[in-house]
């Protein structure tokens, strides 16, 4: 495949969510798609484009087909400190995270901007990760199939989809209570004090939460960090649960097959968060591992 002509390649648009523990995977799942062929543009924002920067030279000096696609990422348009463009750098408030996924929603137009200036055909697909709602409008505008990207395991998907569905977490008094988590191969138990945020009864949050639950329900497919012999029951059981085509392509971190591979994501960029401007926070930029 990857000797076709590049107009005649397989061209994957990958757009993460900003915070490393969906960017890293995501990034891994673009190597293991290049390795079989596909062109890969991976969309972010321009802080973490330098965060993956050295990880993308050494996959391009390794033959793969990977470029950066930069956004500027509109913080103080949605009420951030200037430079917080990843979820590793404010305060996990729900009015931040709030903020945060505003300013997400903002990047749209200029994704469309680009879609709209390719020069080649479209895109043969769009993967997002399951927190980027407004890729499923644009997925739709431009005719791209679209998946939702999990980075997480079908077992806890299949949890929280049968929280939401038995309502059952409602059956207890208090927050600590332990209830059984209904329509699982096996016996679990888990408190509302444990369940994923999107639980949280936080009104300000609901209408972003409402919007990746509807994006994620239009998708075409799913893709998960996860693989079928660790979680077969849970795997049949969540393809049954969504009615939709589920790919588990993980662990998609084994395509670091060289010590380098294995360390580049630990070079990280750690913020200084003593040095306060008229703006707020202002993130000093470091590499360092």
């Amino acid at each position: 495949m990857a000797s076709l002509p590049e107009h005649q390649q397989p061209h994957f648009i990958l757009i993460p969510l900003m915070a490393q523990g969906h960017m890293i995977p995501m990034m891994d799942m673009a190597k293991l798609l290049a390795q079989r062929g596909v062109i890969i543009t991976f969309i972010t924002t321009s802080l973490n484009a330098t965060r993956l920067r050295m990880t993308v030279d050494w996959a391009v000096n390794s033959g793969l087909q990977i470029r950066l696609f930069e956004l500027h990422f509109p913080c103080i348009e949605a009420g951030l400190p200037d430079g917080c463009e990843n979820l590793d750098m404010i305060p996990f408030t729900s009015d931040m995270a709030k903020k945060f996924f505003i300013a997400i929603e903002m990047l749209q137009q200029p994704v469309e901007k680009f879609l709209q200036e390719q020069e080649h055909p479209l895109p043969s697909c769009m993967i997002s990760d399951v927190g980027v709602a407004w890729t499923n409008d644009t997925a739709r505008k431009f005719g791209i199939p679209r998946l939702v990207f999990h980075g997480t395991s079908c077992f806890s998907l299949l949890c929280s989809d049968n929280v939401s569905h038995y309502n059952s977490h409602e059956s207890v008094g208090s927050e600590f209570e332990p209830f059984l988590i209904r329509g699982l191969p096996h016996r679990i138990e888990i408190t509302r004090a444990q369940l994923p945020g999107a639980f949280a009864n936080t009104s300000n949050m609901q209408h972003i939460h409402d919007r990746v639950e509807e994006a994620e329900l239009a998708a075409d497919g799913v893709m998960l960090n996860s693989f079928d012999e660790l979680e077969m029951e849970y795997v049949d059981r969540y393809r049954k649960a969504t009615r939709k085509r589920i790919w588990a392509v993980g662990p998609v971190s084994l395509c670091n097959k060289e010590i380098l591979d294995k360390h580049l994501p630990r070079f990280a960029i750690t913020v200084d968060r003593d040095r306060i401007g008229p703006r707020g926070l202002k993130p000093i930029v470091h590499l360092g591992n």
